[in-house]
């Protein structure tokens, strides 16, 4: 391991297992980025305010402290030879300051853009990549004049924050014009309205990148949500190739523009058309994902750690149909009470949570068959989510 007071690794040096890993966040994607790496030798620290939180329990030590906490992140930095975070609400300021005190490859420019959604689809608009067309509204007022521009129905976000559907109104009528602003402005943020596009599908596409510029990109994923969060990741997504290649092409364009370094998810609609919009950015390993850890050659959070550290890249391949179903709260009893009828090819992952509550991830299985088809049957035939998801699949 590299002495702290050593000068921070060259951009094409390659970080070799036996380093100890920084995670910035102590959710489960940080604890599948740690069972991975530890597989391949590495250690970890993790700084997260919840004690024993998820990556807690299987990183070497965990700090507990705030995430706006500089000097608990100074203190991760002191013992970490390369930092990386969990999800985009990492405070940008802790990761600005850790960047001029040790190595954060994935840097604190991206994470700023992803943050903040006008940022956001402005940057991807500038890369001449499809988004819906968007307004930046600061009173009712400008909120009905976009509204006017962009027609009904349309979205109105806070411009940070919200996830899950969180920090969002679908505006249907001009009658929830002042409504709508009063509430989504409580949240003391900028605000966004979009106009709706119609879609037929949500898609997703996973990209990676290390410091030396190599790229791979993980097989799109058709992702079906449920209360707008999501609910099944279908691999192969159920779309025609020209689709899929330009998916795949999209998320490849916004990887090397962007300069990422770990992975990028990005999340698209399909319109009946067959046309591609970006809906949003997530710098990291994502839910729809987590179909990699079974199916692939490499999985998302192996990959993750391999880019940071400025490995070669594992192959992405995919080498099984494959469907993802999540395990909210209200779905862990009955995983449980259904374990022995689990089909031999489903494989069961837990994030140990210590509080489960509806509409909180606590899990997910991965159905592996010789169709997504099949594999939708074996999970229907679970009758855990038939009712959540009925009209859906």
């Amino acid at each position: 391991m590299m002495k702290r007071t050593e000068t921070l690794p060259k951009q094409n040096n390659p970080i070799k297992p036996g380093a100890t890993i920084g995670i910035l966040g102590g959710g489960q994607l940080g604890r599948m980025i740690a069972l991975a790496g530890r597989a391949m030798g590495y250690r970890f620290v993790t700084l997260d305010p919840t004690e024993d939180a998820p990556c807690g329990q299987t990183a070497d030590r965990q700090i507990v402290a705030r995430y706006d906490d500089v000097e608990a992140a100074l203190e991760l930095a002191q013992a970490s030879d390369v930092i990386s975070y969990e999800f985009e609400n990492v405070d940008a300021q802790v990761a600005e300051v850790l960047e001029s005190r040790s190595y954060v490859p994935q840097g604190s420019r991206l994470l700023r853009i992803t943050q903040h959604r006008i940022r956001e689809k402005t940057a991807i608009r500038d890369l001449g990549i499809p988004v819906a067309p968007f307004r930046v509204v600061d009173s009712a007022d400008s909120l009905r004049q976009s509204v006017g521009e962009l027609g009904l129905p349309a979205v109105m976000k806070t411009a940070t924050g919200g996830y899950d559907g969180k920090g969002q109104w679908v505006l249907r009528s001009m009658d929830e014009i002042d409504t709508a602003y009063e509430t989504l402005s409580k949240a003391g943020t900028e605000l966004i309205v979009e106009k709706f596009v119609p879609f037929v599908m949500e898609l997703s596409v996973i990209a990676a990148r290390n410091p030396s510029g190599e790229l791979a990109v993980f097989p799109a994923a058709e992702n079906v949500h449920v209360d707008n969060i999501l609910h099944l990741s279908i691999v192969p997504a159920r779309v025609p190739e020209e689709v899929r290649v330009r998916a795949e092409e999209i998320a490849r364009t916004i990887a090397e523009k962007l300069d990422v370094v770990g992975l990028i998810a990005v999340e698209m609609f399909l319109s009946a058309n067959g046309e591609l919009y970006v809906n949003e950015l997530a710098p990291r390993p994502h839910n729809s994902g987590h179909y990699t850890m079974d199916a692939c050659v490499t999985s998302q959070f192996e990959q993750h750690v391999r880019a940071v550290c400025n490995l070669p890249l594992g192959s992405t391949e995919l080498l099984s149909p494959v469907v993802m179903a999540n395990i909210l709260g209200e779905h862990l009893e009955p995983v449980l009470e259904r374990i022995e009828r689990l089909p031999r090819t489903a494989k069961l992952h837990l994030y140990g949570k210590a509080d489960s509550k509806p509409k909180r991830k606590m899990g997910h299985i991965n159905v592996l068959a010789p169709t997504v088809e099949e594999a939708l049957a074996e999970i229907e035939r679970l009758e855990i989510w038939t009712n959540k998801a009925e009209g859906q699949q």
